[in-house]
């Protein structure tokens, strides 16, 4: 369709409401334009369609006024006009707010979102095309209009309920026309930038995030903790810790939501802000203190297997940052007192010795070991709970993976070779309960063969540990092992054990 039947379709004329004379003419179409899409909510599908029309058709150099003088005053006001059209284009895709109380909405409630959307994006990708039938950005108008747009694409190009398969991928069209106009590599790049001096968009972004991301409003925007999470998540050092103050309160914020998948969002971002910050700028403002406490709040009041093991990973890199791993100290070095290490350890195995849920067994087993590793000799402080914990794991079937006994066989190993001199006393109660745990896997018709083996293997491996320690007394009552009671498998296990070794 021809620019000029376009313009009259959309009964638009330069004529309708004169402006200054050294405003360009497009200037005074975009605020037109502007004022329909909000002044029509019923039409505004179809003057989408027509917007989008519009700029697949005219000319880039009538549309971002190349041919004129260019002067301070009329980028500003194209500028504006740009932002004035795009605002509108994003609100007739706005999504619902939820009540007061946070509770979400049904899939009813954004039943017609999915199709606003991606007309929306459509025409958004036909205004971002224009840069590049143009030759590429203009000026700072590209940088203007990026923020807005970035934050409708991510939250239209995730599988929500107010997303559907057409409305995803015409967001995604729309990202990467921004990313292509742009001449940006990918979102990281997008939002960080290249240097100090062009830092990205991510000050923008969370510029138009920030109204909704308020401790009283941002339950009621759904996609809003979406947004924010896949922002924060993109950005990695040294871009992140200049925005720590505006990145680190909402997440903390959503770690303390009561809903598990709030939670859990918010201990990745925190977990990210760890990984991503010089420890320096964390301990600044008593910051990683305060991270400290909201993730032993969490490790403490939290009973779902997908909140605690975020948090307790998230821990095990958060303590690197308040103080030195005991692991590191010299062993002439005179006995400390309880560190931040020695607390989170106790409350595990506290918390390991009552659980009985079998996923929060295997989350526990699993984060254990490095705990284990990072103390190192200081371990010795916390034998006692620890081989309650490893006993009482190891008696207990964990099908069909076996992930809990694993892990557990797996601290026996670390504990036993960084505090060696106190294991000898403790040898005989582990020492029933290695054999136990070999006649049992070797009777265990439902366990896969590459499982067994590797019980087996692992439990070899702390028997030879424990002999080793023992001076040998492992090995002395395993050959007074009477063959008849045990398999040929078991035997086969013990014989590895029990070959005679230069001492």
């Amino acid at each position: 369709m021809a620019l000029s039947a376009l313009l009259h379709d959309l009964q638009l004329s330069s004529s309708e409401k004169p402006r200054p004379s050294a405003s360009p003419p497009i200037t005074e179409l975009l605020f037109q334009l502007q004022e329909k899409l909000i002044g029509s909510p019923s039409e505004a599908c179809a003057l989408i369609g027509r917007v989008e029309q519009l700029f697949q058709a005219a000319d880039p150099h009538w549309l971002f006024c190349l041919g004129s003088a260019n002067q301070e005053g009329e980028r500003a006001e194209l500028q504006a006009a740009y932002s004035s059209l795009i605002s509108a284009l994003i609100g007739c895709a706005a999504l619902p707010l939820c009540d007061d109380d946070g509770s979400p909405l049904s899939a009813t409630a954004y039943q017609s979102v999915p199709g606003r959307a991606a007309t929306v994006s459509s025409a958004l990708t036909a205004v971002i095309d224009s840069w590049d039938r143009g030759g590429g950005a203009r000026g700072g108008l590209l940088l203007a209009v990026a923020p807005p747009i970035c934050v409708f694409a991510v939250t239209h190009f995730q599988d929500q309920l107010w997303t559907s398969s057409a409305s995803r991928a015409a967001a995604r069209c729309l990202q990467e026309a921004l990313l292509r106009a742009g001449r940006w590599r990918d979102s990281a790049h997008l939002l960080m930038g290249d240097t100090e001096e062009n830092g990205g968009i991510l000050g923008e972004v969370l510029d138009v995030l920030q109204p909704q991301l308020s401790k009283s409003s941002w339950q009621r925007c759904e996609p809003v903790k979406l947004v924010f999470s896949w922002t924060l998540l993109q950005v990695t050092r040294p871009r992140l810790s200049p925005h720590l103050p505006r990145l680190l309160p909402p997440s903390l914020l959503l770690s303390d939501h009561h809903l598990p998948e709030n939670c859990m969002l918010g201990v990745r971002c925190l977990h990210h802000i760890v990984l991503n910050t010089p420890a320096a700028d964390l301990r600044q403002l008593n910051r990683a203190e305060v991270l400290h406490q909201a993730a032993l709040r969490l490790l403490s009041s939290s009973r779902v297997a997908a909140v605690v093991q975020p948090v307790l990973f998230c821990l095990l890199d958060l303590l690197l940052v308040l103080e030195k791993p005991p692991s590191s100290l010299a062993p002439s070095c005179p006995p400390r007192k309880n560190s931040r290490h020695d607390d989170v350890l106790r409350l595990v195995l506290t918390h390991m010795e009552a659980e009985h849920k079998v996923a929060l067994r295997r989350v526990y087993a699993a984060a254990l070991p490095p705990y284990v590793q990072r103390m190192g000799v200081a371990v010795c402080r916390h034998l006692k709970r620890l081989e309650r914990v490893v006993l009482g794991y190891l008696e207990i079937r964990d099908p069909p993976e076996e992930t809990s006994r694993l892990k557990v066989l797996e601290v026996l190993q670390n504990t036993i070779r960084a505090a060696w001199p106190r294991m000898q006393h403790r040898s005989n109660a582990l020492l029933c309960c290695l054999l136990r745990l070999l006649v049992d896997v070797s009777s265990d018709s439902e366990l896969r063969d590459s499982i067994r083996q590797q019980l087996m293997d692992q439990t070899c491996v702390c028997l030879k540990l424990l002999d080793a320690c023992s001076h040998g007394d492992v090995q002395r009552r395993l050959l007074q092992v009477d063959s008849s009671c045990c398999s040929a498998e078991v035997l086969r296990c013990l014989e590895t054990v029990t070959v005679a070794t230069d001492r």
